[in-house]
């Protein structure tokens, strides 16, 4: 994931304060405005300033930005959640002037694809309104925040502790950083996106005592072997040669454990099986395809080399680069 300076793409350092962000963000959205600008990179430029406005133009979601940015300066492996670190960042339903998550035409009026991965990494999808749409008496008491988690657990389930940084502003504009951990359950088969809603736990009205709930906006952990689309998952199965031209019966891995595979004789790289019902669990559950990788192993040994060689004098016509020309 790129890391965005949304600073320099103001020109400001981060010091500036609240009033200098919008007076840089105005000059700037109108120099580069894809309707109005000569620029090359006028489209791009207006998005890159646009992001980094609401990102630092809401004294919330400013002071999460710059809770990430330190913990990424004090951690030698880089930008990403950090151990030891919040696994999300939590907002209120308050609205600055920036941002309206009760669903109005501040903060995530754009359209979708409008913020980099990188926003979204903090603050969540820009449309996450949604989740408490119609409740608009309790907008400003709903809490907002973006988790990650394992795509086993969503594939079986679980219960796991989260731990969430929230900004708090206080009536004076000062903003400190506090911190919660929760027990949440993780229902299986929840998918990237959607929202856990924890009844209750937002803001409580000190006039009614009515309490706004918190909306966990669900993301997957990037994963070493399993690729994840919509309902499907897709894994990659290294073959030796001889598995894929005589067949072979191989183990595979998947989310719920390892299954015993039968690849057909003469099986391509890239052709994928599918294993029907064995992606995420839902009403309608996904597939999980089994893509296959022929891999090659060196020649070292004379026995080796002779098996190779062994190997041409059995195929003296045949052309690799035209076969893959072929294939595509």
């Amino acid at each position: 994931m790129t890391f965005k300076d949304y600073y320099a793409a103001l020109g400001l350092d981060s010091s500036a304060d609240q009033d200098a962000i919008k007076k840089a963000y105005r000059k700037l959205a109108r120099k580069y405005h894809p309707d109005v600008s000569k620029e090359d990179d006028a489209e791009s430029r207006f998005k890159e300033v646009n992001e980094a406005y609401h990102a630092l133009n809401d004294p919330e979601m400013r002071a999460a930005y710059d809770d990430r940015v330190r913990r990424e300066r004090e951690a030698p492996q880089g930008y990403g959640p950090q151990p030891g670190g919040p696994q999300g960042y939590e907002f209120s339903g308050r609205d600055f002037g920036g941002r309206d998550f009760g669903g109005g035409q501040g903060f995530g009026a754009g359209e979708p694809g409008d913020y980099s991965d990188f926003f979204e990494s903090i603050f969540g999808h820009q449309d996450r309104a949604g989740a408490g749409q119609g409740r608009r008496r309790a907008a400003s008491l709903d809490h907002h925040a973006k988790i990650e988690i394992d795509l086993e657990d969503a594939y079986l389930g679980a219960t796991r502790t989260v731990s969430l940084s929230m900004p708090v502003v206080d009536a004076q504009g000062r903003v400190t950083m506090t911190a919660r951990q929760l027990e949440i359950t993780i229902p299986k088969g929840v998918r990237e996106g959607q929202h856990l809603r924890l009844a209750g736990q937002g803001s409580r009205d000190p006039d009614t005592q009515q309490a706004g709930d918190l909306y966990l906006e669900i993301a997957y952990r990037v994963h070493p072997q399993f690729r994840v689309d919509g309902r499907d998952v897709y894994v990659d199965l290294p073959l030796a040669p001889w598995e894929a031209a005589l067949g072979a019966s191989v183990e595979a891995a998947t989310p719920e454990g390892r299954v015993e595979l039968t690849i057909p004789p003469g099986s391509r790289s890239g052709r994928k099986l599918r294993l029907k019902a064995r992606g995420l669990p839902g009403k309608t559950a996904g597939d999980l395809y089994v893509v296959l990788n022929i891999v090659a192993p060196s020649a070292v040994t004379p026995d080796q080399k002779a098996a190779y060689e062994a190997l041409a004098r059995a195929y003296p016509a045949y052309d690799a680069r035209s076969a893959t020309e072929a294939k595509r």
